[in-house]
């Protein structure tokens, strides 16, 4: 992937939304890679960062570098295990918040379409019937106005570029977004108008409902 300028956020520069001893849930700002690139001044990363303050923590789920909210990271190999099935399993329960150009019609919806990687294009996704993965998103409309929606989006499945993909499908792509939306929309907006609002799980060791919440800043 060609990040051209990459110049991710410093202030903060870790958002910590709930720490213990398995897991740390992080707030991740847009413009910030997950982990490493494979060049080396794509090395800043949200893993980068965390692996500063604990050298052992583990990746159980991403986020796309455009996209803000919350990412759950493991301080254990058990509980990386347990996590990983619970996100395997659809155990686990998430939603985001996004702006999209136009006005979509119907108040709710669910787009169902399988997707793959666009391989002379990556790392760009697009909708494959042959050979594309299941992939579904349920949509909810929260507000709209002259010329943008905002949605509530729970994806179903965690394929890469998802929600980018089925929006774009829908005729409502995501505003700022470089890899699928028109240039009117793309420059709609400063960044990517996605972010992961919500996260339920189950804590790995004590099996109670954990629910982290970072709030939409756009």
């Amino acid at each position: 992937m060609m990040l051209l300028h990459y110049a991710p956020p410093m202030s903060p520069y870790l958002d910590i939304l709930y720490q213990d001893d398995a897991l740390v849930v992080f707030n991740k700002p847009s413009g910030l890679l997950t982990v490493p690139g494979k060049a080396p001044e794509h090395k800043d990363s949200l893993e980068y960062r965390a692996r500063l303050v604990w050298p052992g923590i583990r990746i159980v789920h991403r986020l796309d570098m455009a996209t803000s909210g919350v990412v759950l990271m493991a301080l254990t190999a058990a509980s990386q295990r347990e996590l990983n099935r619970q996100f395997q399993q659809r155990e686990t329960e998430k939603h985001y918040i996004a702006r999209v150009k136009g006005s979509v019609e119907a108040d709710t919806g669910s787009i169902d379409l399988p997707l793959i990687c666009d391989w002379p294009n990556r790392p760009k996704q697009k909708i494959c019937y042959q050979y594309g993965k299941p992939s579904l998103t349920h949509y909810q409309v929260l507000q709209r106005d002259q010329s943008s929606t905002r949605l509530k989006l729970t994806p179903v499945t965690g394929r890469s570029h998802q929600l980018r993909v089925h929006l774009q499908w829908l005729g409502h792509a995501i505003l700022g977004d470089k890899f699928y939306a028109d240039d009117i929309s793309y420059q709609a907006a400063s960044r990517l108008l996605l972010h992961a609002e919500k996260l339920t799980f189950y804590h790995p060791d004590t099996g109670q409902p954990l629910i982290c919440f970072a709030a939409c800043p756009f």
